[in-house]
């Protein structure tokens, strides 16, 4: 099944001996996926900084277990946490006065609340893009959809006090820059103000019911679903209440931006004519079975997935086993609350024996549909929501 599988990329396994030319996965990556936590199956796709992708075959659960989330970091993970003296500091120009809070004055003072929440890197599906965009060429692995619990930044805020001025909220936290100037923050995003006062915008301190992991966070992470993953600022140390947009570490053009206007693939576009990205576009992924699939003519194959749409909910997810030439609805269940991944499940009966491609499209509420091929060139190569395909075989 090896030409099977590779006719999409997908990952293949080989038993007994190696072909010619295969090059194993370095033991010092699987020994460092497993010091954070993860599958060893997950794929390196840079160390310094950590960045990790999960194979789509292991997103298949409801809701994602830390082991099998990507990993997205610009900075240094801290290499000392003391939970005792952290503190979160909120400041900026538009807070009535700066003010600090321990990790048991935000669990103890406020209420607590749970949300599952999509998390999507804005380069998930870079690498389909010609020409090649910069970044880490990330396949379409780099989402998940866990739980988290903590405050709502609202109420945060709230307390705090803030002008009627303020317009955004940028996060600060304690990874170091990559080139150890602790004058310089790795990365410094941001949201803006109506989102971070949506009631599922949380300062989380806990992932499915636990200490949120060291890699995604730990002790302090925001979470804002629906939004690129980069503005979930993780080892959270202060926000600042802005009477402007956020101008700290990769706010600025091209980092997280696409151009306003359709671009010419490889064309190079002024800074001024490119947007912050903010609600993620709609996408799918079938996580069963896994790409290479073979089975015998006259058994269906169950496919099954989740869908997305940022800030709007999935309406509609169908399949194509002709190449998008016809579609068949699938059964969708509806989010467990705003911003959670919808699942998907259908039942494909296959007319003959041969290869074929499992196609998924997802639409959303305002009728927007995924492309079936990759969308429109950018150059930071973001927002790819190309309907995701699997290839089977039935013998």
């Amino acid at each position: 099944m090896a030409s099977l599988a590779s006719a999409l990329g997908a990952e293949i396994v080989f038993a007994g001996n190696m072909p010619k030319g295969y090059v194993p996965v370095f033991l010092e990556e699987q020994d460092s996926l497993k010091s954070m936590g993860k599958d060893p199956a997950l794929k390196v796709l840079n160390d310094r900084p950590w960045n990790v992708e999960t194979p789509i075959h292991l997103l298949d659960e409801k809701v994602t277990p830390a082991e099998k989330m990507f990993v997205r970091n610009n900075g240094l993970i801290p290499e000392k946490i003391e939970t005792s003296s952290w503190t979160l500091t909120i400041r900026g120009e538009s807070v009535n006065q700066e003010k600090s809070y321990t990790l048991d004055e935000l669990k103890s003072k406020f209420k607590t609340h749970t949300y599952q929440l999509t998390l999507e890197c804005g380069g998930n599906g870079r690498g389909e893009f010609y020409p090649p965009a910069e970044g880490n060429q990330w396949g379409q692995g780099a989402v998940s959809c866990a739980q988290w619990t903590g405050i709502r930044l609202k109420d945060l805020l709230d307390d705090v006090g803030i002008k009627k001025d303020a317009v955004y909220i940028g996060y600060h936290g304690a990874d170091s820059h990559l080139s150890g100037d602790p004058g310089k923050e790795s990365i410094s995003r941001g949201i803006p103000i109506a989102k971070a006062m949506q009631e599922e915008t949380l300062v989380a301190f806990q992932m499915n019911g636990k200490d949120i992991p060291l890699a995604h966070g730990y002790p302090l992470r925001l979470v804002a679903g629906g939004y690129p993953a980069s503005v979930s600022g993780k080892w959270l140390k202060a926000l600042s209440v802005r009477n402007k947009t956020h101008d700290g570490s990769k706010m600025e053009s091209p980092s997280y931006r696409v151009p306003i206007e359709p671009v010419e693939p490889g064309e190079r576009t002024p800074d001024e004519n490119m947007r912050i990205i903010e609600s993620m576009p709609v996408k799918s992924i079938i996580t069963f079975p896994k790409s290479g699939a073979e089975f015998p003519l006259g058994r269906n194959l169950e496919i099954r997935g989740h869908a997305w749409a940022g800030e709007e909910e999935v309406n509609q997810v169908a399949y194509s086993i002709d190449f998008g030439s016809t579609w068949q609805s699938c059964r969708l269940e509806k989010p467990v609350n705003r911003f959670a991944w919808q699942h998907f499940q259908a039942q494909i009966k296959f007319p003959k024996k041969g290869y074929y491609e499992v196609w998924a499209m997802a639409t959303d509420n305002k009728g927007r549909s995924q492309p079936m091929v990759v969308p429109g060139w950018n150059p930071k190569g973001y927002l790819n929501n190309a309907c995701h395909r699997i290839a089977v075989k039935v013998s």
